[in-house]
């Protein structure tokens, strides 16, 4: 080989210490580049072909070795767009190839990059400082799951969300075993926190007869008909016979409906006429005739057929399948003294126009009282209603509680349909309870304890901003505190990453050598972060020491070689 064996070999030392500079070079001046993989030098040795005894050193070459794999450090951002990706993979983006009336045109072909810092531009498009544009799998708003399984650019539109009804309201409480209302009196009457229901029917209200008329099928146009008779003998006492008439003045033992505003008029004219007996409304809401104080029984002797009276102490008159089933405005502060709070709900239609439904409680029967745990539950359905409107709706369900406090027989829902609250039209409404959703326990505030209150519906809203979370997915908020997934970020792997070749902007373009892109969605993404240059100073300029050494020896060799050339050129002389 010889001395221009030696000079040549230093010479390709001297090139590839030089080679080695450029990426030292390079990763410096990329160290606080976003995402930048540093570039290492691999020196790889060329024996020239020579007897076993022979060989010498030979010469060198300097090639490029990738750190695709090596993750730089993840710092904490406050844009909300901004990512990262933890651990292996790439995020799929693709440059833009022209313009078309104002969009952006693309060809469909897939890079990949390191590099998070994206932004939403003019367009909705989510782009990174590169200039390359975040592809995705579009999402389903409707039920979250993704509707493709092929990458797409992501472009965000700024359109309002559409209203959405609400269909479902969530709502679980428990209701006290003593409900304290404003007009329960404690330790003097017993049965003064339930509803009494003579206070608001009506009794003109339609209302289907109980006893015979049940039986036939026969009912009346209300709770009370005109020419009904009936007459209560208490004990031996002298018997009053009460006359039912649809018209004219309430007197004697004359009942006019014309005259009578509420079933409570009605009670209380009957009443004054009897002595020894009470008529009213029983935990069944019937009508009944009971003996007091020490009276000796009851008689009633059924002057109507379809009155439904049989002789006894107790019989009902007749039978509202609804109980109360509606408050009007003029009793609407009198219900409320009776009744309890079961919180208030926002509720939307399908163009988006809200309504506040307002529920409360009222008991309606008690063990105490010798009937059961009931309870009945109504919703304000017009707040602005006067006279004798309806104000409150009874949603039509007895809730009935057994020792336990558990409902017998179990209720996990109650339907509503042509619901309208205030004038605002929510056609059905599902009330879901869940199991055991609902109960009867003591509690010493005789207050409902309101624990789930929820809607599914919502108004239109307003774009607002774009947020990327820690499950890659593309989140949209909006003005009405809707938050909507639009998009699934993806990244890629591939088998042997770093031979995927380098491209300007931290961008990666897929080889033979590297195979084909593996997508993944299963996340190992930072949401509001970057991933930093994998550079580290301090080893960079320990190689450029190292560097700049083996360079200088390099060149002494040259020297040396020069110099006995001189010698042996010398020796002619």
């Amino acid at each position: 080989m010889g001395i221009y064996g030696a000079l040549s070999t230093a010479v390709t030392g001297l090139r590839a210490q030089s080679f080695a500079l450029e990426n030292i070079s390079g990763n410096i001046a990329n160290s606080q580049t976003t995402g930048f993989k540093r570039i290492d030098t691999d020196f790889v040795d060329l024996i020239p072909d020579a007897p076993r005894k022979l060989q010498n050193a030979g010469s060198v070459l300097a090639q490029s070795r990738s750190t695709n794999t090596l993750q730089g450090d993840v710092t904490s951002v406050s844009n909300a767009t901004y990512m990262a990706v933890n651990g292996s993979g790439f995020f799929v983006v693709e440059p833009s190839i022209g313009q078309s009336d104002g969009n952006s045109l693309f060809a469909g072909t897939n890079y990949y990059t390191r590099r998070g810092d994206f932004d939403v531009d003019k367009s909705g498009y989510l782009v990174n400082g590169s200039g390359y544009y975040l592809k995705g799998l579009p999402v389903d708003t409707a039920t979250g799951n993704v509707s493709s399984s092929l990458p797409q650019v992501i472009r965000l539109s700024n359109n309002f969300l559409p209203a959405q009804a609400s269909s479902r309201v969530n709502y679980q409480l428990n209701l006290p075993l003593l409900p304290k209302t404003a007009n329960y009196q404690e330790d003097k009457t017993v049965g003064s926190e339930l509803l009494q229901p003579a206070d608001f029917m009506d009794p003109n209200t339609p209302a289907t007869r109980a006893g015979a008329a049940a039986t036939t099928g026969a009912a009346s146009s209300g709770f009370l008909s005109d020419t009904d008779t009936f007459t209560v003998q208490v004990g031996s006492g002298t018997p009053v016979t009460f006359t039912i008439a649809a018209a004219g003045a309430t007197a004697g033992n004359t009942i006019s409906l014309a005259d009578s505003t509420t079933m409570a008029d009605v009670l209380a004219h009957m009443n004054s006429q009897l002595s020894g007996a009470t008529v009213g409304i029983n935990g069944s809401g019937n009508l009944a005739v009971t003996a007091t104080g020490t009276a000796n029984g009851v008689t009633i002797t059924d002057g109507t057929s379809g009155m439904g009276f049989t002789d006894g102490t107790s019989a009902p008159m007749l039978s509202s399948a609804a109980r109360v089933a509606t408050v009007s405005a003029a009793d609407s502060a009198e219900f409320i003294g009776q009744s309890i709070s079961g919180g208030t709900v926002t509720v939307y239609t399908a163009a988006g126009a809200p309504a506040n439904v307002q529920l409360r409680w009222a008991k309606i029967s008690s063990a105490e009282t010798g009937g059961s745990e009931t309870w009945n539950m109504f919703y304000l359905n017009d707040g602005k209603a006067t006279g004798n409107a309806a104000m409150w709706t009874n949603v039509g369900t007895d809730y009935t509680f057994n020792n336990s406090g558990v409902l017998t027989p179990a209720i996990t829902e109650t339907n509503l349909t042509n619901v309208t609250i205030d004038g605002v039209s929510i056609a059905e409404l599902k009330l879901d309870f869940g199991t055991d959703g609902i109960t009867q326990f003591n509690d010493p505030n005789g207050t409902a304890g309101v624990t789930a209150l929820s809607q599914n519906g919502y108004p239109a809203g307003e774009f607002v901003s774009v947020a990327i979370n820690d499950n890659g997915r593309v989140v949209v908020s909006y003005s009405n505190n809707q938050q909507v997934e639009v998009a699934q970020v993806i990244t890629a792997n591939f088998n042997a990453s770093n031979q995927l070749k380098r491209l300007d902007g931290g961008i990666f373009a897929e080889t033979a050598d590297s195979g084909s892109a593996i997508l993944d969605m299963s996340g190992g993404i930072v949401s509001s972060s970057l991933e930093s240059s994998n550079t580290d100073i301090s080893e960079e300029f320990t190689k450029l020491i190292v560097t700049q050494q083996a360079y200088a020896a390099g060149t002494r060799i040259v020297s040396t070689a020069d110099q006995m050339i001189q010698e042996a050129l010398n020796m002619i002389r």
